[in-house]
């Protein structure tokens, strides 16, 4: 048996015409052929992840640099903020209500997402349980109906 690889990408499965061939030598040809498709397929999913991982780690990178840059402007735009009230009130007094009020912002932030995080869990579908349970007691009552 000759294997050659053409520009299409397909190969002969056997030099010897499918007519006049055996049964089992078209089912090992078969099987071959299913096992090469199964393991091609394997590599380009492999590269595929592969790429998108990587894509995913540069968005994650550029991301994280976003990060660390808007939490250095809040920092510029929290001691400007403290400037701006020194020109009013004494210099600690305006740190302390500009701190104060980051505190009470993340405060009523960390709240909320308390709340948000409560309703999320248990992690557990529960809506999709109740409807595969109403599903289950209407085949059972169609199995009883049937039986009649």
């Amino acid at each position: 048996m000759s294997r050659a690889h053409h520009d299409t990408g397909a190969q002969p499965v056997s030099s010897v015409p499918a007519a006049s061939a055996p049964t089992s030598e078209l089912v090992g040809d078969l099987a071959r052929k299913v096992t090469d498709l199964v393991h091609e397929e394997s590599e380009l999913a492999k590269a595929e992840l592969a790429q998108k991982a990587r894509q995913a780690g540069l968005g994650a990178g550029a991301m994280g640099a976003a990060a660390v840059l808007g939490l250095l402007g809040l920092g510029c735009l929290l001691a400007a903020a403290i400037a701006g009230l020194h020109l009013v009130i004494a210099l600690w007094v305006a740190a302390l209500v500009v701190g104060g009020s980051c505190l009470l912002v993340a405060g009523m932030t960390v709240l909320a997402a308390r709340r948000a995080v409560r309703q999320a869990t248990p992690p557990v579908p529960t809506e999709a349980i109740e409807s595969t349970k109403e599903d289950v007691r209407w085949l059972k009552t169609q199995a009883t109906s049937a039986r009649r």
